[in-house]
């Protein structure tokens, strides 16, 4: 058994990982290059979409892919209440304003009532909600014809940065755009893959993968078939120096050698999401009767077909007569980190002040926050560290009560 400290997430790097970026080192093209070609080209490969457009970060593409679908002053994009903050700063980057809809109580995805309801919200107050955005949890995607369906024409963006390799409910690879305009992967380290950072945007669509390139690189064009300027080399592009900056942009470009680690890594991918979902399915097995603890996302179906990026627990802490920091400060006390995925965007203070949000209108998500814990799950892990890891939360959810009884008799009998 691996004495090792667990964290919740980290990269599995090989030799083969190694030697691959080593050699875009000894190449001529550190950035720029023909690798992230290569890597844009396996991805759209991988999950059938006809453009694949990568970036620094998934921040980045989340921002460009709202900037591409045209989000602007006076619109709104909607996305769930339970997903990190970029998935909501999107929109704001580019002038919006963002709106929360609900989550579901065992998927933690987008409820396609709540989202409807928000919508017809939004749009009663004079306002426009021009993009959607729903979150694949933890690499899981479940009501994507209804989200659809609530989206109506609207734009929709799915933040998958969680699921790569994961798949639709109808057997598509989620990445496709099967039911979306643009889809958007992230490859920081504990994601199903890492390129050390980056991230991607899929779509099916050449106008919005033209704009997502030119807005990942300082705006710029550079085919003189487009060129828009009647200035020498603008109508003959013979001019070899000629270039054009035709809107705002960002330099959000990924690197050759952040792309050599993302492309050797996505051969693993498969062997990677077969091993988190074995870990899951132990960890489901060990919690099976346990009154305290409640896997979430374990429906054998669900299992099937998500990337698993995170495995997330319920914890009933008031029954366990404890609370979240004792149990994480008592877990990391033994090596085991945990984390909590993620705090609802509207209670940060910058959203709080921002709109002033009623906690109560978002009772799934509330719940969700009260009860969540994120524990260790990467394909570097053994099967002796789940069962590490269920004893050592199982022991301190016991100590925390006894403690407690303890403590209660203790004063009670005036010691």
């Amino acid at each position: 058994m691996s004495r090792q400290p667990l964290n919740y997430g980290r990269q599995c790097v090989g030799e083969d990982d190694v030697a691959a970026v080593v050699q875009v080192l000894n190449s001529d093209f550190l950035t720029q290059g023909p690798t992230v070609e290569r890597f844009e080209d396996a991805i759209a490969e991988r999950v059938g979409a006809r453009h694949a457009v990568a970036f620094a970060n998934a921040t980045a593409a989340l921002h460009g892919a709202a900037a591409a679908c045209g989000i602007g002053p006076g619109d709104v994009g909607v996305t769930q209440a339970v997903t990190f903050c970029a998935s909501a700063n999107m929109f704001l980057y580019c002038g919006g304003e963002a709106a929360f809809c609900d989550v579901e109580e065992n998927t933690l995805n987008c409820d396609p009532a709540s989202l409807a309801a928000t919508i017809e919200r939004i749009e009663g107050e004079g306002r426009k909600v021009k993009a959607v955005t729903p979150v694949h949890m933890g690499g899981l995607s479940v009501r994507e014809r209804e989200i659809r369906d609530a989206a109506g024409e609207r734009l929709l963006i799915e933040d998958a940065s969680h699921a790569l390799g994961a798949a639709y409910e109808d057997g598509r690879p989620i990445g496709s755009c099967a039911h979306s305009d643009i889809a958007v992967f992230s490859f920081h380290p504990v994601k199903p893959i890492t390129a050390g950072e980056g991230g991607i945007a899929t779509t099916n669509d050449p106008t919005l993968a033209k704009r997502l390139r030119m807005f990942r690189n300082h705006g710029i064009e550079k085919a003189a078939s487009c060129f828009q300027a009647a200035q020498e080399g603008a109508a003959g592009g013979d001019a070899p120096w000629y270039y054009e900056q035709q809107t705002l942009g960002y330099n959000y470009r990924l690197s050759d050698l952040h792309a050599a680690l993302g492309l050797s890594q996505l051969g693993k991918l498969d062997g990677f999401i077969a091993r988190r979902r074995r870990l899951a399915q132990r960890y489901d097995a060990a919690f099976a009767n346990s009154d305290a603890v409640g896997p979430l996302q374990a429906e054998p179906s669900w299992r099937a077909r998500s990337a698993h990026h995170l495995y997330t627990v319920a914890v009933n802490f008031e029954t366990a007569g404890t609370d979240r920091r004792t149990v994480m400060n008592s877990l990391r006390a033994g090596g085991i980190g945990t984390q909590v995925h993620y705090i609802p965007v509207y209670r940060h203070p910058y959203y709080r002040g921002r709109y002033g949000v009623r906690f109560e209108d978002f009772p799934q998500a509330e719940r969700y926050y009260a009860s969540a814990l994120t524990l260790p799950l990467h394909p570097g892990m053994e099967d002796e560290d789940v069962d590490r890891v269920v004893t050592a939360l199982s022991d301190a959810l016991a100590r925390d009560n006894r403690d407690r009884r303890i403590d209660g008799r203790s004063r009670s009998a005036g010691v």
